[in-house]
């Protein structure tokens, strides 16, 4: 029954952390680029009762073993780089990646990784970020541009009111060959990691690597109806686990108020 106690426990801190991540997706349903989480569970160690191939009194092997698990852990919070869905904004700096691939901004003297595509202009003509990471490779919007057109393949043209070329540039997008062990900093940011590999340069519609669509955003792949089920989901599995827990308790209970 004490086993019991501490194994329903571990059961509750789970689902708590799972809770955790579950409204943390749902707050960014309508963030650009984000990518919902998933929790990773296994199990705990087991008290081997008797082992499976143990030789009994006759002399057979048993077929079966008796081992009591205790309990669940949480291993991994990963994230899921489906692709998300996809807004018209006809905004001429908004661009989303249709397939693999990530922008590279710096900020600060830092490289990071993004999929969202809501970039800006600063007051030198750089593409930004809101939060004003540039957009790398640096490209600066001349003075007096009245159009800027991105092509699927990455080329960014800045163009004068008669449609002379102002200024012209590659988008580059960037891989890893394990998106999922990049390092969420926040901001709709990402870092590299030694887990996710060494980062892969390409031009967009080649070698694998998304197109761009100009005045579109890739919106998050959060699922509001999969999230709500997780939620319910999540809470019958929190009550059953203290039930476990009130149960094993009143059990202990009854053992101790046990008289001759």
């Amino acid at each position: 029954m004490i086993r019991a106690l501490w194994s329903a426990a571990t059961g509750m801190q789970g689902q708590q952390l799972q809770l955790d991540v579950i409204a943390n997706n749902l707050s960014n349903v309508n963030t650009p680029g984000f990518k919902k989480s998933r929790v990773d569970f296994e199990d705990l160690f087991y008290q081997n009762l008797k082992l499976p191939g143990a030789l009994t009194a006759e002399g057979t092997l048993t077929p079966v073993g008796m081992q009591v698990g205790l309990g669940v852990r949480p291993v991994a919070v990963a994230k899921l780089f489906t692709q998300g869905e996809y807004q018209l904004t006809n905004q001429e700096l908004d661009l989303a990646i249709e397939g693999r691939g990530f922008f590279k901004v710096t900020l600060g003297g830092e490289e990071y990784y993004t999929r969202a595509g809501n970039f800006k202009l600063d007051r030198d003509g750089y593409i930004v970020t809101p939060d004003g990471a540039r957009l790398y490779p640096e490209f600066t919007v001349p003075i007096g541009t009245v159009k800027i057109e991105v092509t699927q393949d990455g080329i960014i043209t800045a163009l004068d009111p008669n449609g002379n070329v102002l200024a012209q540039s590659q988008i580059l997008l960037y891989d890893f060959p394990n998106p999922a062990g990049l390092y969420a900093v926040g901001r709709n940011l990402f870092k590299a990691s030694d887990a996710a590999g060494d980062e892969i340069e390409g031009v967009p519609g080649q070698n694998g690597f998304g197109t761009i669509a100009q005045g579109y955003l890739e919106m998050s792949n959060v699922d509001v109806v999969e999230e709500m089920v997780k939620m319910i989901i999540t809470q019958r599995a929190y009550e059953a686990n203290s039930k476990a827990v009130l149960t094993a308790d009143n059990l202990l209970e009854m053992a101790n108020n046990l008289k001759r």
